[in-house]
């Protein structure tokens, strides 16, 4: 997953080192507040529902069978 956050940097020649941890710090709490919402994780599909889908697909076509059969009847 990429790295979405993004890079900043203090460019005030006259700032502290405890200034610009300041700005940094507030950036980030700022970032933090205002991010959006996670999206929410795709639900798991009922294992209940899933089998009974999976048992009622047709795997082959009716008379191409194991006991053969004219397929075009």
């Amino acid at each position: 997953m990429p790295n979405r956050r993004p890079s900043f940097r203090v460019v005030a020649p006259s700032a502290s080192p405890q200034e610009a941890a300041a700005i940094a710090a507030a950036l980030e709490q700022f970032f933090r507040a205002t991010a959006p919402p996670r999206a929410p994780a795709d639900p798991r599909p009922d294992r209940w529902a899933r089998t009974h889908l999976l048992e009622s697909v047709q795997r082959e076509p009716p008379g191409l069978g194991a006991w053969g059969g004219d397929p075009h009847l």
